[in-house]
């Protein structure tokens, strides 16, 4: 039985990928600051460590095959654009450290999670962006803060694979959303947040926008997210991938697909005054299609009927005045899609 280490499993995709892997037959040790927030752990072990530290990472890299690094500091658009310091601190401690011991406790390979937000601000000043590929990233104008450090860190993996022969995995996620992911507090995203605002939302009502919602992206759902994270883990392609759908939409198209699951009409109210990231961001799958002969499937309107529905669900067992047809999502709100062998 091989030995994973998920970082970051007490978040949101990290939460998702402990109970992939368990069921591939992994016994799995995960990691985080704090335990996952919606449901327990399916973790065989889970270990409370704050990986800023360079002796919590090398505790959890102990007797370990395969590390998913995934643990971050970072939010939604609101947060990331308020938090330059932090963030950036935060995250190279932890990304640094952890890659480190991962190299000296002897594992297999290390897969780092990055981001979109990596690529150059100036590629993206258009709602009609073209789809960005891998090579876009260079030269570099990541956004400030989480795309700096997330860029940095990709050229620290390429450096420990050809410097010490260290197998290094990179993935460039885009806009990853679904069930048992944070949805108020300022660090949720985009299809979380706007799914809170509509179950709140009477039929017929109005529903605040950050931004013009012109503004476009590419969603996926997150269980083609720990699909393609577990593929690329697999392959022997050792450099940067995206990891998204090539879908792109609108915010104020997101909006109307949400309130459509919901059975409402709702108002759309913008406010300009609010922070909504690059004007444009899509991935380009060429390249995804081509290592892993595979892509993301699940359609934005399959995705979100179960992510809006266990949205809606938790704010109506906090309480909170919830408004429109109980929503159906199927069992657990999880979507069945095919999964790679070990």
């Amino acid at each position: 039985m091989r030995r994973a280490l998920v970082t970051g499993a007490g978040g949101f995709i990290g939460h998702h990928l402990v109970s992939s892997l368990k069921r591939r037959g992994f016994w799995v040790r995960a990691v985080d600051v704090k335990e996952p927030e919606f449901e327990a752990t399916e973790a065989h072990e889970f270990l409370m460590l704050d990986l800023r530290r360079f002796d919590n990472c090398l505790i959890a890299a102990t007797g370990i095959d395969e590390v998913y690094h995934l643990a971050a500091d970072m939010g939604g658009i609101g947060y990331i654009t308020a938090q330059h310091a932090q963030i950036a601190r935060n995250d190279t401690m932890i990304n640094i450290h952890m890659l480190e011991a991962a190299r000296l406790q002897g594992c297999d390979r290390f897969l780092f999670s990055s981001s979109a937000c990596v690529y150059p601000q100036h590629l993206q000043t258009d709602a009609d962006v073209m789809p960005l590929k891998e090579a876009d990233a260079w030269p570099a104008d990541p956004e400030e803060g989480y795309g700096l450090e997330k860029l940095y860190m990709e050229k620290l993996c390429q450096y420990y694979r050809q410097d010490w022969g260290f197998e290094t995995r990179v993935v460039r996620f885009h806009n990853v959303y679904g069930p048992l992911g944070t949805y108020e507090g300022g660090k949720e995203k985009a299809p979380a947040a706007i799914s809170r605002k509509v179950a709140l939302c009477p039929d017929g009502g109005t529903l605040e926008v950050w931004g013009d919602g012109l503004q476009t992206r590419s969603f996926m759902y997150v269980d083609d997210c720990v699909e393609g994270i577990f593929r690329l883990m697999r392959s022997d392609f050792p450099e940067p991938l995206n990891l998204g759908t090539d879908t792109m939409v609108t915010i104020n198209e997101l909006v109307a697909v949400i309130s459509g699951i919901a059975c409402k009409r709702v108002e759309l109210r913008h406010d300009l005054t609010k922070p909504q990231g690059v004007r444009g961001r899509n991935s380009d799958n060429t390249l995804l299609r081509r290592v892993l002969g595979w892509e993301p499937a699940v359609s934005l309107e399959q995705g979100l009927a179960p992510t809006y529905g266990w949205i809606w669900r938790q704010l109506a067992a906090e309480g909170r005045d919830v408004y429109g047809p109980v929503p159906d999502t199927g069992i657990g709100g999880r979507i069945a899609i095919p999964v790679a062998a070990a």
